[in-house]
């Protein structure tokens, strides 16, 4: 088992959890840290514990040649920059979502790490939550049968109450209600029911609520799945709603279904108008401190020791759910035209 020196680009919200969980993982170090805005050393590894090195950019974190894995919880739009440079580095990546704000440019991260030997994973930690574990092991136990149709749901209000709010109401940055949040619950979909996917379509529309204007996008939109199997999927991204944060996860399979945090399966002979119990937490909080990252990125670092991708979210995988995203994204900018994907 090896010890990973990582260094951790941006210093806001979501990276003091990156921090926390690589820390509580068996390999991973925090050992630098990455911010515009001017840290203390002595304060960041008195905060942190150890010793954390303090950097201004990326490319002198990089030239330090202390650094194993590159954790980037940046801005959105200076993902891909920053990835590609980590992976011309020559280190293994953390990268949390969107990978970036194009298709070309997750693409291009893509095939940086590839062309240079690194592997990476994308921060769709909701796959290592206790909801989506307990559900992905009902599937492939062969409970509800095959799944002929799914949804999976975001709902999240992100207004001015939340950090992400100041920087989440631009373009820029936000991108669409499906890339800043819903990808979650997209990625969840995918993963769910498979990446094979043929076509899409979706619309959006945009709350009138005042506490959502200052959104450049719109802020709600629901997106329809054809998979090449023939089965049908759905997606609603809501980041406008007033109201607990839900996370809704419906499958419907030859043999029973998956209805949040209950199910029902004819191979057991249960009471057809009565559902059974599935025992788990649900997703029920956008809260960082909350998210599951300790999980993934220990699945991160084992994956390195074996020199191997780490299953569902590494680059080229997350690629896929990407691909799907971004086409939604163009057919709700054209009245939900359907997108095929090759």
């Amino acid at each position: 088992m090896k010890n990973y020196n990582v260094g951790v680009v941006g210093y806001g919200w979501a990276a003091t959890a990156h921090i926390d969980a690589i820390k509580a993982t068996s390999q991973g170090k925090v050992t630098a840290i990455c911010s515009s805005r001017p840290q203390s050393e002595a304060e960041l590894s008195a905060r942190h514990g150890g010793e954390i090195k303090a950097f201004r950019t990326i490319e002198e974190m990089l030239e330090s040649g202390n650094i194993d894995v590159v954790d980037i919880t940046s801005y959105p739009s200076q993902h891909c920059s920053q990835a590609i440079a980590a992976a011309q580095a020559k280190k293994h990546i953390i990268l949390e979502k969107p990978m970036a704000n194009s298709i070309d440019e997750v693409r291009a991260i893509a095939a940086a790490a590839k062309e240079n030997g690194v592997s990476g994973t994308v921060c769709f930690e909701c796959r290592y939550s206790s909801q989506m574990l307990a559900t992905k092991a009902l599937i492939d136990q062969g409970l509800i049968g095959d799944i002929h149709y799914g949804e999976v749901d975001y709902y999240h209000g992100i207004g001015p109450w939340y950090g992400q709010y100041r920087w989440n109401t631009g373009k820029e940055n936000g991108g669409s209600a499906l890339l800043t949040a819903g990808c979650h619950a997209l990625d969840a979909l995918l993963m769910c029911m498979g990446s094979d996917v043929e076509s899409v379509s979706s619309f959006s529309t945009k709350s009138k609520s005042e506490v959502f204007g200052p959104y450049e996008y719109d802020t709600t939109s629901v997106t329809t799945i054809r998979f090449k199997n023939g089965s049908v999927g759905k997606c609603a991204a809501v980041v406008d709603c007033l109201q607990p944060y839900y996370f809704h996860t419906h499958l419907v399979g030859s043999e029973g279904s998956v209805l949040d945090d209950k199910f029902h399966t004819d191979l057991l002979k249960a009471e057809k108008s009565k559902w059974s119990s599935l025992s788990m937490k649900m997703l029920d909080s956008g809260d960082v401190s909350d998210h599951p990252y300790q999980s993934q990125f220990q699945a991160f670092f084992d994956a390195l020791d074996a020199g191997i991708d780490i299953p569902g979210t590494n680059f080229q995988e997350a690629l896929k759910t990407f691909e799907v995203i971004f086409a939604a994204d163009e057919s709700a900018a054209n009245n939900g035209m359907p997108v095929q994907l090759s």
